[in-house]
């Protein structure tokens, strides 16, 4: 779940992240399958996910569909991925940026049309400087009726050292991001807050403290104790803000 756009973390080089949330936050099983159970269904046939770090994400739904496209910029990370996935013949790794890909595909003369049926994006389209163009491309290279799944952070007023330390270009609002969509040309089904227990010790790390890194440990606590009352709360009353975002939009 690395970023994908011409500026990482200040450095203008795709090709390289440094940041060490990837690491910290991998062994957060309840955040991730809850994120993963409102991208489920769409996750199915041809998928594409753009900026899977180490494959922390990808790794969950995997085994679940037909053919998987990893595709992470930054060698570093791409390492790990390519190794992670190496016994799996459906998936197919490429360390490189979205645009490169999409002008491949455009170029083709053997295309027969766009080929995935979903796209998925986890904590990476706030890392791009132009996100409408961006899934503009995705939009080209998804089926009629094919799924753009994404997960961003929210509330600008949250944004604070760990957002900078990561190169966040920002943090959505959810009328922003409805916008960005739209704009793409993509229709969006379901757009909603998500972790709304999350947004206090955000706050307090990334803006008052200014931390700049993730604590592993505070995480896992978090992950063990306040997402499962969060997961509950949530799943009976659509919260008025939260931590995140999470969209489901579809190709016309």
């Amino acid at each position: 779940m690395s970023e994908v756009s011409s500026d990482r973390s200040g450095t203008n080089d795709a090709s390289f992240y440094e940041g060490q949330d990837l690491e910290a936050l991998a062994n957060l099983p309840n955040y991730w399958r809850w994120i993963l159970d409102h991208f489920r269904e769409e996750l199915k046939g041809t998928v594409i996910e753009i900026g899977a770090g180490l494959g922390n994400f990808s790794a969950l739904y995997a085994d679940s569909v037909e053919q998987l496209r990893l595709l992470e910029p930054a060698k570093n990370l791409y390492q790990h991925l390519e190794s992670r996935f190496a016994s799996k013949s459906h998936v197919v790794t490429r360390c490189g940026l979205l645009e490169e890909l999409h002008a491949e595909e455009a170029a083709s003369p053997g295309s027969h049309g766009a080929p995935y049926d979903a796209a998925l994006l986890v904590s990476v389209l706030e890392h791009v400087e132009n996100d409408v163009q961006m899934l503009r491309q995705l939009l080209d290279l998804l089926r009629p009726r094919g799924a753009l799944l994404l997960f961003v952070p929210a509330l600008p007023f949250l944004y604070g050292a760990m957002d900078a330390r990561v190169g966040h270009f920002r943090r959505y609002t959810r009328e922003g991001l409805a916008d960005v969509i739209r704009r793409a040309g993509f229709g969006i089904e379901l757009l909603k807050f998500f972790d709304v227990l999350g947004v206090f010790p955000w706050l307090i790390a990334g803006r008052v403290l200014r931390q700049s890194k993730h604590h592993e440990g505070a995480a896992q606590i978090y992950d063990r104790f306040a997402v499962p009352v969060g997961r509950r709360i949530e799943s009976r009353v659509a919260p008025p803000f939260g931590k995140n975002l999470i969209a489901i939009a579809r190709r016309p």
